[in-house]
């Protein structure tokens, strides 16, 4: 039995429908054939190696999956790959330059917003959505653009933080 997706130029079996999707991904283009039910999530996690993505639920219930979509946060688990194909999409591994950590992977480093890491990928990616359109939020901002992610580790107020914490060094940045 053939998996979802295929390496590009890999032999594909003739009775399933595969569909050739370009993503540009972390800014750079990458191209699979994939069946048209295989999920982003998947796609990422096995197809692209890019395992910050976490599938948790497959239901949009923890967030987990959260990846930027064109520039908005998107539950990957509940997205079909061809469903991006021609778009842009970001994941945790796209935040860090080669030389330096994003301030939201600073922040939850300084302000201990991570137990267990499960969640922290999709935390990150809807905290970037909100710090793209806000600097300068609100606890409650926060919480609201956090609410369809879930730890089940901290209790959130060291992850609201740790949003806080970077939104004022992007801030200082921008002096």
């Amino acid at each position: 039995m053939s998996s979802l997706y295929e390496e590009i130029n890999a032999p594909l079996a003739s009775d399933i429908p595969i569909r050739r999707v370009t993503i540009n991904v972390n800014g750079e283009a990458r191209t699979a054939n994939v069946e048209p039910r295989l999920l982003l999530a998947h796609l990422l996690r096995q197809g692209f190696k890019l395992t910050g993505t976490h599938s948790g639920c497959d239901t949009t219930s923890c967030g987990a999956c959260t990846v930027l979509f064109d520039g908005r946060p998107i539950k990957s688990c509940t997205m079909f790959a061809v469903q991006a194909d021609g778009h842009d999409v970001q994941t945790v591994e796209g935040l860090a330059s080669a030389s330096e950590l994003h301030p939201l992977q600073e922040g939850f480093k300084q302000e201990h917003a991570l137990q267990c890491g499960f969640c922290t990928p999709g935390m990150m990616m809807a905290a970037k959505a909100l710090l793209e359109e806000n600097l300068n939020p609100t606890e409650d901002e926060i919480r609201w653009a956090l609410s369809g992610n879930l730890c089940r580790c901290t209790g959130y107020q060291n992850i609201v933080k740790a949003v806080l914490w970077a939104a004022e060094k992007m801030r200082a940045e921008l002096n």
